[in-house]
């Protein structure tokens, strides 16, 4: 599968964080890495995140809290989970709390990576339908639902949500986004952005996945 993918590797042992950065960014992955969770969360909100490694017993938050904060946040970023042979329990919180995979220490780089491209390419597949929070935009047939439900969008608002689907976790420029509506001036841009983000957010003023990006655009960040 295509490389030159983004990789958050997340854990408090600087030895195996440097070990994995260094062997996926050997095999074609740009690599950043945290040591805490704080960290890894400024990461996710500042970058475009593909993929998150994390181990599962970190010192300030687990990341098992960190998964479950990401998850409500309803980023749907594949998250492969770290953990000791006596871990079980943590393994199986992990998983239901919405990690998509688990491999236990010690484990072979290489199947780390072939875990990471499966996901990846199971990842690809379901991007016709974007997922966040109660939302799924389908993209082939132009609809959005919340749980199972057709919110009507008009053919603007549409437009404008393939397009930042196109980006997700990326922000779009204005300029970019004025093509899609034939050369609109920046005001009639904000106009559809908030008629969209009154559709898609609980809390239009405090947006948590239509964002304005200052300085660029706007950005659909799931």
């Amino acid at each position: 599968m295509t490389k030159h993918k983004n990789v958050l590797v997340v854990d408090d042992d600087n030895r195996i964080r440097s070990l994995l950065s260094k062997y996926l960014a050997e095999n074609g992955y740009f690599v950043m890495s945290a040591e805490n969770a704080s960290t890894a969360i400024d990461l996710l909100n500042s970058s475009a995140i593909d993929i998150i490694v994390m181990d599962i017993m970190m010192p300030e938050e687990s990341g098992i809290n960190l998964t479950a904060r990401i998850r409500n946040n309803g980023k749907s970023i594949p998250i492969i989970m770290l953990s000791a042979l006596s871990d079980a329990d943590n393994r199986i919180n992990g998983l239901e709390i919405g990690a998509d995979d688990y491999l236990t220490k010690p484990f072979e780089p290489k199947e780390l990576l072939l875990r990471i491209e499966k996901l990846l390419k199971r990842h690809q597949t379901n991007k016709d339908i974007i997922k966040f929070g109660e939302y799924s935009f389908h993209i082939d047939s132009r609809k959005l639902l919340k749980n199972n439900d057709i919110i009507p969008l008009t053919s603007s608002e549409i437009n404008l949500l393939i397009l930042l689907s196109n980006y997700i976790n990326q922000p779009v420029s204005r300029d970019e986004i004025a093509k899609v509506f034939y050369g609109v001036g920046e005001r009639s841009i904000d106009v559809q952005v908030v008629r969209l983000r009154n559709k898609i957010e609980e809390d239009p003023k405090n947006p948590k996945y239509l964002l304005t990006v200052r300085n660029i655009g706007y950005g659909l960040y799931i």
